[in-house]
């Protein structure tokens, strides 16, 4: 099983491809895909789901596994990544992908052990369980990283949300 994770943002989003095969798992890719912030939040959508789509089009996953939002002190941050993730599951569902929501409760708890890990130690537990060299940067990224794990640990489990276009 080949799971895409996203961490959603407007300004810079993080993507990760982990594979699953039995127990182990693979390191496929993993990035960012930033916008600029002098563009209009409409073309920044778009740059996002063009690329996002772009991504599943190369890799072909068999879900997409995405953060849900938590509270943010700024409400206007609050609006643009809602936009953002929204866009994004619009995407995954238009290529017909199935798609899961973890908080990051549940991804720190599946990748760290611990709900209340901070970003050091997250970005640890995802080079060592992917068994990297270095620590996968920047936070967005290790943070889609972490999100795709949480699915598989969670599929594994048989707690899997569907999506997608029927």
């Amino acid at each position: 099983m080949l799971v895409l994770g996203i961490d959603p943002g407007t300004a810079t989003t993080g993507f990760g491809l982990v594979e699953s095969n039995r127990d182990k798992l693979k390191l496929i890719d993993y990035g960012i895909i930033k916008t600029a912030a002098n563009i209009k939040m409409p073309e920044r959508l778009c740059q996002i789901s063009s690329k996002v789509n772009k991504i599943i089009a190369e890799y072909k996953p068999d879900a997409v596994a995405i953060e849900e939002l938590y509270y943010f002190k700024n409400a206007k941050t609050v609006i643009t990544v809602a936009q953002s993730r929204g866009v994004i599951m619009m995407t995954a569902a238009m290529a017909d992908k199935e798609i899961a929501e973890y908080t990051p409760l549940q991804v720190k708890q599946s990748v760290v052990g611990y709900g209340k890990a901070d970003k050091k130690q997250v970005q640890l537990m995802v080079k060592a369980i992917l068994n990297m060299e270095d620590l996968p940067k920047p936070d967005d990224a290790a943070d889609a990283l972490a999100i795709a794990i949480c699915h598989i640990h969670s599929h594994r489990l048989g707690n899997i949300f569907k999506g997608g276009l029927k």
